[in-house]
């Protein structure tokens, strides 16, 4: 399965949510949507990743790259609804420090 993107406004945070797959071939466009989303103002990220499946390690450096220009600016990105799977490889990465985790995206929301 290919990665799908989506991003849906609430209040004053993005909600990126990600299906399927953020792998070599995707990671590339994980990327460029979040650098977009950092460079028109937009600071406060909650990725969705209720429907993701897999994330490799051009992933979780995406995802860096987005946490650290976030916070220079005065935002934050944070996780929503991980997979077991997904929670594992931020903590053997050493993420799970780094990134808020929430259950849902209201939970996520009100963090900000």
């Amino acid at each position: 399965m290919l990665m799908e993107i989506s991003v849906k406004p609430l209040k004053e945070v993005d909600i990126i949510s990600v299906s399927g797959r953020i792998d070599s071939a995707t990671a590339p466009e994980f990327d460029n949507a979040l650098k977009g989303l950092l460079e028109r103002g937009r600071r406060k990220l909650a990725l969705d990743f209720s429907s993701l499946s897999y994330v490799s390690s051009a992933g979780l450096r995406a995802m860096l790259s987005a946490l650290k220009t976030a916070k220079n600016s005065g935002g934050n990105v944070v996780l929503v609804a991980a997979n077991e799977r997904i929670r594992d490889t931020l903590t053997l990465v050493g993420f799970h420090t780094l990134f808020l985790q929430f259950d849902d995206a209201v939970d996520a929301v009100d963090s900000f």
